[in-house]
């Protein structure tokens, strides 16, 4: 709808409403002037009453939850009550003509004792409720971006310190590649065509790839990933062993001292022990 059609449906219920009024003040001065209010109080009484129900109206337009709730209870009583003394002005003849008996709006008397309590009590209500509506309706206040904003930087404040305590993520698995791996070959002895021995081809063999990372000390370095060392013939090993042992004493020819100079296995160790043992006893017997 376009906003001439807005205006004009607004300008309709407004006419609506005040015809609606004009009816219902008829019935309401007739009832004031019944229960004792002089001709001014008579004129004001129906915009007490169908005057608080206009302003619960727009109370609950405007009030959200319990607020709202109490708006509409207000509206509904004062809607109720309303249409019990038009009613009653509709039922007694007698209200419509100039003169008529104070306090008499039934014949019978507790009929008559309830309407005339419901008559006088409306304008004590309309204080009070209007009053309170008028007070929920200047204290509310509708939400807005920047609160909904700050409520939630707020719950985002208190959880950061709980992240902070967070498990850090496991450091990538290294990569292994595959890097040659030497082979022995004794170029001494001749080959049975008289030829020299033919280019032997490298094995790969996997090996730690570098990485650019930090890594942790993990235990052991695996196998694949030390630098390989030249092996030693038996003869290179004994030749190095004797070198190194030339000024030790008998005793001192232990497969442990040994392996710690040589730098080699406990077995190869005890065998160049034996080995210097056995010599040295030759050497000794043929002295």
């Amino acid at each position: 709808m376009n906003r001439k059609g807005k205006v004009l449906l607004v300008l309709a219920l407004v006419a609506v409403v005040g015809m609606a009024f004009r009816v219902s003040w008829n019935a309401l001065h007739d009832v004031a002037r019944a229960v004792g209010a002089d001709p001014t109080a008579a004129t004001l009484y129906p915009f007490v009453v169908d005057g608080l129900m206009a302003l619960a109206l727009v109370a609950t337009l405007v009030l959200v939850g319990r607020d709202r709730t109490f708006a509409l209870r207000v509206l509904a009583t004062y809607t109720i009550a309303s249409l019990v003394l038009n009613y009653v002005h509709g039922l007694v003849p007698d209200l419509h003509r100039a003169s008529v008996d104070w306090g008499r709006l039934a014949d019978w008397d507790p009929a008559n004792w309830a309407l005339v309590l419901l008559a006088t009590s409306l304008p004590v209500g309309s204080i009070y409720f209007g009053s309170d509506l008028v007070a929920k309706v200047l204290h509310h206040r509708t939400p807005t971006v920047t609160d909904a904003e700050e409520s939630a930087e707020t719950v985002a404040n208190r959880s950061t310190p709980g992240l902070a305590e967070s498990t850090p993520a496991p450091l990538p698995a290294p990569v292994v590649r595959a890097l040659p791996m030497p082979v022995e070959v004794d170029f001494t002895k001749p080959t049975g065509t008289g030829k020299q021995p033919a280019a032997v081809l490298p094995i790969r063999r996997p090996v730690a790839a570098q990485s650019t990372s930090p890594r942790r000390a993990t235990g052991r370095v695996p196998d694949s990933a030390r630098t390989p060392r030249p092996t030693r013939t038996v003869t290179q090993l004994i030749d190095e062993a004797r070198e190194l042992t030339a000024d030790w004493s008998y005793r001192e020819l232990t497969a442990e001292a040994i392996r710690k100079a040589v730098h080699t296995a406990p077995a190869k160790a005890r065998f160049l022990r034996d080995t210097l043992r056995a010599e040295r006893d030759i050497a000794s017997g043929a002295a």
